[in-house]
């Protein structure tokens, strides 16, 4: 993380304090999202883990539904309004709020209100995200946007990564033995029979990004001060029509942005059903589904680090194409692995799962398939977030990264009301994990014909 930073006007405490959201944010993803909650909603929470994981895709399709709709209209007002930062406090105001309300989850409590508060936790988080992303063109030079937006998302698996083991060691106690894997006592009383190991994951999130995101709103510098709320939202709206029209005559942007909607897609849905699908095929303890979202972190932290200088070297472009064909590689790799066997029973593994975790040898197969999951899943994401940033100027960043989120969230609700609907259909999750696969593999093959930087003529 010691890497040399060429920051141009901005003063090096306000690249870090900008590199500092991904830190805050980070955990809500996963430890709520993907490792812990999630997985404690699918397993414990609802009366049937085939139930739980619909219902928790539906949340996921909610949340990315209203974030489609509004994110590019917020992007247009943001441009209008000049400063990112109020923004940015409104929506944390909403996290951080929905996220202490998932402490109230109990077991065997009502499903609908839990999804509520996550999908409004989710749809916070991701407009925070738009109107963060939009201020990078003002801060860096295109040669180091891909540098800094790659060690920024770096940053932010070492902050989720963190948190995670801090559940992990101190909260998530054994159902055995009640202690934690370092052999002690859960903190504050933690009762994990009740499931409060998982459910403090929304509080310690929601502290932990109030705590973090001082350093941007205190030394990341802001655009000037626009125009009223009122004049710019009318100027905003019209601003995102004419935008919406001319952003399909720059063909190679438009490309690019349908590419992104398609593959990201795919990516929301293995991040936020994949640790889920886990725990409950192997039937994973908070301990074994914490473990194993530390190890994909640690490999995304070190992906993050190398796909940081093979943005610079190789470009964007080539950074996200290998990591949608590992993504790709690694969600069959999963799908295709149960109880006793991998790669759809071509190999048999059999082994009866033993007191150590892990124990089975389908288990440390499992494992090995996520970690091409943590190589990629960060550079995916950073390196498409630095292709846009090339692609557009300053002065439009706040209006094309609008758009940019809505690519990313258009069909956002399609993956996991696919997954959800297939898995209530057939009954069977790993089935609808397997649908996965077509929206990572139809984006890459968008992307494969799209320019680089995608403003650029073909």
């Amino acid at each position: 993380m010691a890497e040399t930073i060429v920051v141009g006007r901005t003063p090096r405490r306000g690249i870090w304090g900008w590199m500092l959201f991904d830190w805050a944010a980070q955990p809500f993803f996963t430890v709520v999202t993907t490792f812990i909650f999630g997985p404690y909603f699918v397993s414990r929470m609802a009366t049937d883990p085939a139930m739980g994981q619909a219902a928790w895709g539906y949340g996921i399709a909610a949340a990315g539904l209203v974030i489609a709709i509004l994110s590019p209209v917020l992007g247009s007002i943001a441009d209008q309004t000049g400063p990112r930062k109020p923004w940015i406090g409104f929506f944390a105001t909403i996290k951080i709020f929905s996220l202490c309300m998932l402490w109230f989850a109990e077991p065997g409590s009502a499903l609908v209100p839990v999804v509520l508060f996550f999908s409004l936790a989710s749809v916070a988080a991701e407009f925070s995200i738009v109107f963060n992303d939009s201020m990078m063109p003002r801060l860096v030079s295109k040669e180091d946007i891909g540098k800094v937006s790659n060690i920024a998302w770096g940053l932010g698996y070492l902050g989720g990564m963190i948190v995670l083991i801090f559940v992990v060691a101190f909260l998530a106690g054994s159902p055995d033995t009640g202690k934690t894997i370092i052999g002690a006592d859960p903190l504050f009383g933690i009762d994990s029979r009740l499931g409060e190991d998982a459910r403090a994951t929304g509080p310690i999130s929601a502290l932990w990004y109030f705590i973090f995101i001082l350093p941007m709103f205190l030394f990341t510098p802001d655009s000037g001060k626009g125009m009223a709320i009122g004049p710019a939202v009318r100027e905003g709206l019209a601003e995102l029509k004419s935008t919406l029209g001319e952003v399909r005559k720059r063909s190679g942007i438009f490309r690019f942005l349908i590419a992104r909607m398609v593959y990201q897609d795919g990516v929301n849905a293995l991040l936020g059903l994949g640790g889920a699908f886990a725990a409950a095929m192997f039937g994973w303890t908070i301990t074994e589904i914490g473990i194993y979202g530390i190890i994909l972190n640690v490999v995304a932290i070190f992906g993050c680090l190398v796909a940081s200088r093979l943005d610079t070297t190789l470009g964007s472009k080539a950074v996200v194409v290998m990591s949608l064909v590992l993504l790709t590689l690694a969600t069959i790799g999963i799908v295709s692995t149960g109880p006793g066997y991998t790669l759809f029973g071509l190999w048999q593994m059999p082994g009866a799962d033993g007191p150590g975790l892990f124990s089975t040898p389908a288990e440390k197969a499992y494992i090995a398939f996520g970690l091409l999951i943590g190589i990629a899943f960060g550079p995916v994401q950073a390196s498409s977030r630095s292709y846009m940033a090339r692609s557009v100027s300053a002065d439009e960043a706040g209006r094309y990264f609008g758009i940019y989120a809505l690519s990313g969230r258009a069909t956002s609700f399609l993956a996991p009301f696919l997954v959800a609907s297939v898995t209530a259909a057939a009954g069977s999750p790993r089935l609808g994990m397997a649908m996965i696969i077509l929206f990572l593999l139809g984006g890459l093959l968008v992307l494969l014909g799209t320019p680089y930087p995608a403003d650029e003529v073909e």
